[in-house]
């Protein structure tokens, strides 16, 4: 439900409205396809060799004569790689903040350390791009038209000429499917699934999903709702669709749920409503986007907002609408909104 973008378009649309980028003779450089470690590439895989072959969740398979080294993804699943042991050699998506601090969707990654291709929603610098000698490109879909995420629509056809890319689907899939297959992934690539750190992270993870489901069965009346702020509309989400907000229902979160009549205008993701609107629903507790693309809460200054229940309350907790798809970041995902429900009264 990245819906707080500055066009705030539906999912689909944002795809098709991406920014223009600059081209030049990026195809003539981009090398063999094999590429070189260059000191940043795929570390856990380096004593590997042999066919490699993935199938992404387009049903496509990507066959190369060995395991990728040069690494190109979007920063949030070069993020979950990283959590894996796997080193990705450039990203592209929001990867720094202004002051030049990680983005909340860098994750642990040193961000100093990878090529950035572009730091925003329609930048990708096909030049630089080339330039790393990708093996393989790795990103999201946030659709069922196997759209990559944030690759410009515009250049997807030179982009894909660089390499083949690999789409992990987002869609109208509870959170533990994606996590899944990104593991797949980065055992392939050579990560050590059996690492202390990486099974660790997998127990807490089941942990923290027991913990949910318990609070929530506690307390079945305390109404959650998904939110995301910009300056001229507050959007609240759907569960359908979302992987995140899927997997909470389906450990029985309460939430508020927009009629379908009402998203259609979000691409069945979202409500969009005026701030002077935005008690239409009530909510005890409200998670709001932790995107760097939207207004955090500590920069709300609307009345009506102040005037929220939940808000009066201090009952308004952060969400990432685009998890960061390992086991170690999911965790405080599951445990945030646990706390949040176990400290709840009911406000609305």
């Amino acid at each position: 439900m990245p819906h707080a973008r500055a066009t705030h378009l539906t999912r689909r649309g944002l795809l098709a409205a991406g920014g223009a980028v600059g081209l030049g003779a990026a195809l003539a450089a981009c090398g063999d396809g094999q590429g070189k470690d260059g000191g940043s590439g795929k570390e856990a895989a380096a004593g590997k060799s042999g066919p490699w072959s993935f199938e992404d969740d387009r049903g496509t398979t990507v066959k190369l004569d060995k395991v990728p080294a040069n690494i190109v993804a979007f920063t949030g699943v070069g993020a979950a790689l990283y959590d894996y042991g796997i080193r990705v050699k450039g990203v592209f998506g929001p990867t720094a903040t202004k002051d030049g601090k990680a983005d909340v969707q860098a994750g642990d990654m040193d961000v100093s350390k990878v090529t950035v291709l572009g730091n925003a929603w329609g930048q990708f610098n096909i030049e630089k791009y080339a330039s790393l000698a990708p093996d393989v490109l790795i990103t999201t879909m946030f659709d069922n038209a196997g759209t990559l995420w944030y690759v410009p629509e515009e250049s997807k056809k030179k982009i894909a000429q660089l390499a083949p890319g690999i789409g992990i689907s987002v869609y109208d899939r509870q959170l533990t499917q994606p996590l899944q297959r990104v593991w797949d992934l980065a055992e392939s690539l050579g990560a050590d699934m059996q690492a202390a750190k990486v099974t660790d992270a997998k127990k807490r993870f089941e942990a923290a999903a027991a913990r949910l489901r318990a609070a929530a069965k506690a307390k079945p009346g305390i109404k959650v709702m998904a939110g995301s702020a910009s300056d001229q509309l507050f959007y609240v989400s759907g569960t359908n669709l979302s992987v995140d907000l899927e997997y909470f229902k389906a450990l029985g979160v309460n939430f508020v749920e927009p009629p379908e009549s009402a998203k259609k205008q979000g691409g069945g993701w979202f409500e969009s409503l005026s701030w002077e609107n935005v008690d239409k629903y009530q909510a005890d507790i409200i998670m709001m986007d932790d995107r760097s693309s939207a207004i955090q809460p500590a920069g709300i200054t609307k009345p009506t907002w102040k005037k929220l229940p939940a808000v009066k309350a201090g009952q308004v907790i952060a969400r990432s609408p685009e998890p960061i798809l390992s086991y170690d970041k999911c965790v405080p995902l599951l445990t945030s909104l646990a706390e949040a429900l176990e400290k709840a009264k009911k406000v609305s």
